[in-house]
């Protein structure tokens, strides 16, 4: 399988920790966003939404968006298991990973906050604030649903899930920026917790070898 990535993508790193958790073998091509070659000609007959990430799978079938990946992982290499094997438990982690994918990262995306620093005028304060208050307020809701959460070091209790793979990207992210993550001491649990196993130790971005 052929990931294209770029390093500090947290829809990227998601990808790249699922296939560390599944042990499963695959060559990334990085794709530069900031140098712009995810809108390059070749890319784009890739991925047309000009995204990252985009997976090649052994037959050359294309998959994109990282919910629909996730799942296609789930359901052709299903050990170890990344949802719950309840019907009710893996609709609780279905939740979480969509209120990170749908409610935090499309809005504090790279796009978007240079739009906001650049088209809007916000410039750099004006980003920091924008991504400062969306990721607070998602993580606010989570933190309060994972403080009652089947205890465990994980998302799920005793049990990686899609929730994990989905939550330490945007933690990353959130430490990136400079967030004040102290007000949300589960999650940081959970995200110390996480960075104690190699599959996720081998994903982060600064691993990655476009990191340079």
């Amino acid at each position: 399988m052929q990931l294209y990535s770029y390093f500090r993508s947290s829809a990227a790193y998601r990808i790249r920790i699922a296939l560390n958790l599944k042990q499963l073998d695959y060559q990334s091509q990085a794709i530069n966003l900031l140098g712009g070659e995810h809108k390059s000609p070749e890319y784009l007959a890739i991925n047309p939404q000009g995204l990252v990430p985009s997976l090649k799978t052994d037959s050359g079938l294309v998959l994109t968006q990282t919910p629909a990946i996730l799942e296609w992982l789930e359901e052709n290499y299903p050990q170890p298991a990344l949802l719950p094997s309840d019907t009710g438990g893996r609709a609780r982690v279905r939740s979480w990973c969509y209120q990170i994918a749908c409610d935090i990262h499309p809005i504090c995306n790279l796009r978007v906050i240079n739009y906001v620093s650049n088209e809007l005028g916000g410039g750099e304060a004006g980003k920091l604030a924008w991504l400062h208050h969306w990721i607070t307020e998602g993580f606010k809701t989570l933190e309060q649903q994972l403080a009652s959460k089947p205890r465990g070091p994980y998302c799920y209790g005793e049990q990686v899930t899609l929730a994990d793979v989905f939550l330490i990207p945007q933690v990353f992210n959130a430490l990136r920026f400079n967030l004040d993550m102290s007000v949300f001491p589960v999650i940081m649990e959970i995200y110390d917790s996480c960075n104690r196993l190699n599959a996720f130790m081998e994903a982060v971005p600064e691993r990655q070898a476009d990191s340079a």
